[in-house]
């Protein structure tokens, strides 16, 4: 983190409390439920990292800085590059109006920042984030700080010590940190010996849909929204 948009140092944050959203704990009111199912947001992952990473830079009416320096920035997008960091989007035609970004190893997917131009637009990036964790065989999804926003979705706050055990399996034991700078996304799932972990996938969401979307052309007489495969993803797989 740093203290300013444009202060050039950065520094590491390890929190006594941690805040984290238990994959099977999202909550979902009725408002939400509806918009998701509505498919109100067309909703993308990866096609606006840099756009997105950006936005959450930019200064609002209630946060007028952020932690979120050039270094920062530039260090996520080659990581995007890489293929450890990774955004999820929210459209309206071909407006970008709400976003999460964040970066995956081993099983965890550490979530940085998010933001929103529409109503519930931030919300619906965090629902679809959760499905894509939840069928991509992820175990953690760390959030950082808590905040009330968080809190109504369903984020929790462990000790630093609870949070560990929590990373530690996610990660695995022999995961090396050092990986995120390797070219290659394999190198996420760690070493295969004992107490290693298997990297999420990160894009079997994607597959799920498009195998959903043929079902769906072949029985005419179901109907299967991408919104509607998201709701049956939150709250059917564990």
């Amino acid at each position: 983190m740093s203290d300013a948009r444009d202060d050039p140092d950065t520094f590491w944050i390890e929190p006594e409390q941690r805040a984290i959203l238990p994959l099977d704990g999202f909550k979902l009111s009725k408002s939400l439920t509806k918009t998701i199912r509505q498919d109100r947001f067309r909703v993308t992952s990866d096609t606006a990292f840099a756009r997105v990473i950006a936005t959450c830079a930019e200064s609002r009416e209630d946060r007028q800085d952020t932690w979120i320096n050039p270094d920062i920035e530039d260090a996520f997008c080659e990581l995007h590059e890489r293929g450890h960091a990774h955004s999820v989007e929210c459209w309206v035609g071909d407006e970008l109006v709400g976003g999460l970004y964040g970066m995956a190893m081993g099983r965890a997917f550490f979530g940085e920042s998010m933001f929103s131009r529409a109503t519930d637009a931030s919300k619906v990036a965090l629902a679809w984030l959760v499905a894509r964790l939840k069928i991509g065989g992820f175990m953690l999804l760390d959030c950082q700080f808590i905040t009330d926003h968080l809190q109504s979705l369903g984020a929790i706050e462990i000790s630093q010590v609870e949070y560990l055990v929590h990373l530690e399996e996610a990660l695995g034991r022999d995961f090396q940190v050092s990986v995120v700078f390797s070219e290659s996304p394999a190198a996420l799932a760690g070493d295969s010996g004992a107490g290693a972990s298997v990297a999420g996938d990160w894009g079997a969401l994607d597959g799920f849909l498009v195998s959903c979307a043929a079902s769906t052309s072949e029985d005419f007489s179901s109907s299967s929204s991408p919104g509607k495969v998201i709701l049956q993803a939150l709250t059917q797989i564990s």
